[in-house]
């Protein structure tokens, strides 16, 4: 959850890019080198969770589970994030009737949706959403072992300490009676449900909403819809405000303003010429915005509001969480996105590593040379375009590139 796409048939396009990116997201060596065996640090690591209140008969009862599995080591440390361009991506993803189907789920469940907005203040279509996304509404929530996972990657030199912490919550959640170590099943980094929670957070958010004493995110709908809201609001949620907006921009204007870290009153992009996707006015009676153009000022616009912020914290790609973001103003009745004002440059991995290493050659902070355009190396590739004189849309350009090879 909130750092990673399922391995659902429904979304496997978006496991190609996505898979694991929470632990992507996460610096970590991936040539180190363990130095104890897996029996002495399950020893430890058993020692410990007593220590810390977990009961022997829960230890025994997972004790099958606790076991190395070296597929996952290789998952893990050969896991790669792709680079794809938005307008393809959210064209599939948010696509294939997904937003038919969530509105269809919506109107099922409508009581269900209404209760938990009155009680959280998040609206049906951002969780609708998620649940499309990460599971195909529960149509594959995995197929790994989560407590043999977690005891594989907690181990592991790599991450070891962070998922030794979510092995820990998987092991709460079986003591608390939640689910059986048998019914652990979900991706091979240890997310669990409908909307892939980590097992901290299944732990620390999860809520028994179907009243049967038990929090299945598994199999339950209002346990499901419950906790992805009552997450969702615990991050950051405005009740009563938008998340996005898409806008229409025009063919010049101080393209430095687009960026996340800058908010300006509608009043203010509108005098820039901002209008929305329709052409009509702004609106008077919404947040502060800014402005994002994931592919730069030629792709498609949006003004997106504090709620955004939201989708970045559920998934840390950029991609990713424009995309769910705007799948949820689909669901929510807004027309199908305009592809922008022109042609935008596409990349390929082995070019954006090439923008990076040479954006890191300038001094430039890229956030790593990992082929994936991030929000850091947006930042530097937006700071190298003020540099040039070039449109600073945050977004790399054939002639950025060769003026940073040029150095000038």
């Amino acid at each position: 959850m909130r750092f990673r796409v399922s391995g659902s048939a429904i979304v496997a396009l978006a496991l190609l890019f996505f898979s694991g990116s929470w632990a992507a997201a996460q610096p970590a060596s991936a040539n180190c080198r363990n130095t104890i065996s897996f029996e002495k640090w399950l020893a430890d690591f058993k020692r410990e969770a007593l220590e810390q209140g977990l009961s022997q008969k829960t230890l025994s009862r997972t004790q099958h589970l606790l076991t190395l599995d070296r597929k996952i080591i290789g998952i893990d440390r050969g896991q790669r994030v792709f680079s794809q361009p938005f307008l393809e991506f959210a064209g599939r993803m948010a696509g294939g009737g997904r937003a038919p189907r969530s509105q269809q789920l919506i109107k099922k469940h409508a009581a269900l949706f209404q209760k938990v907005e009155a009680q959280y203040g998040v609206p049906a279509a951002p969780i609708a959403a998620f649940w499309a996304l990460e599971s195909g509404f529960g149509a594959d929530i995995g197929k790994f072992e989560v407590v043999r996972s977690l005891a594989t990657l907690a181990y592991d030199c790599r991450r070891s300490e962070r998922f030794r912490k979510e092995l820990h919550a998987a092991l709460k959640i079986i003591e608390r009676g939640d689910l059986t170590p048998e019914q652990m099943v979900g991706s091979w980094a240890g997310e669990l449900g409908q909307t892939q929670f980590l097992p901290s957070h299944y732990f620390d958010y999860g809520v028994d909403y179907d009243g049967n004493g038990k929090v299945d995110l598994l199999r339950s709908v209002p346990d499901v819809i419950a906790t992805t809201a009552h997450y969702v609001q615990k991050i950051g949620w405005r009740r009563g405000e938008p998340w996005m907006q898409e806008v229409r921009v025009p063919s010049q204007m101080d393209w430095s303003q687009a960026s996340l870290d800058i908010e300006h009153p509608h009043a203010q992009w509108a005098k820039w010429g901002v209008t929305l996707a329709n052409g009509k006015p702004l609106p008077d009676n919404a947040p502060p915005a800014s402005l994002l153009l994931p592919m730069g000022r030629l792709g498609p616009a949006f003004l997106v509001y504090p709620n955004f912020r939201v989708f970045t914290e559920w998934n840390h790609s950029i991609i990713y969480s424009t995309t769910a973001a705007y799948l949820s103003t689909l669901i929510a009745g807004a027309p199908v996105m305009r592809k922008g004002n022109g042609e935008p440059a596409t990349f390929t991995m082995e070019q954006v590593r090439e923008l990076q290493t040479l954006l890191v050659k300038a001094g430039y902070e890229v956030g790593g040379v990992d082929g994936r355009l991030g929000a850091a190396s947006r930042k530097a590739v937006q700071q190298a375009q003020v540099k040039f004189k070039l449109p600073a849309d945050g977004y790399p350009t054939e002639e950025l590139i060769r003026r940073l090879r040029r150095g000038s």
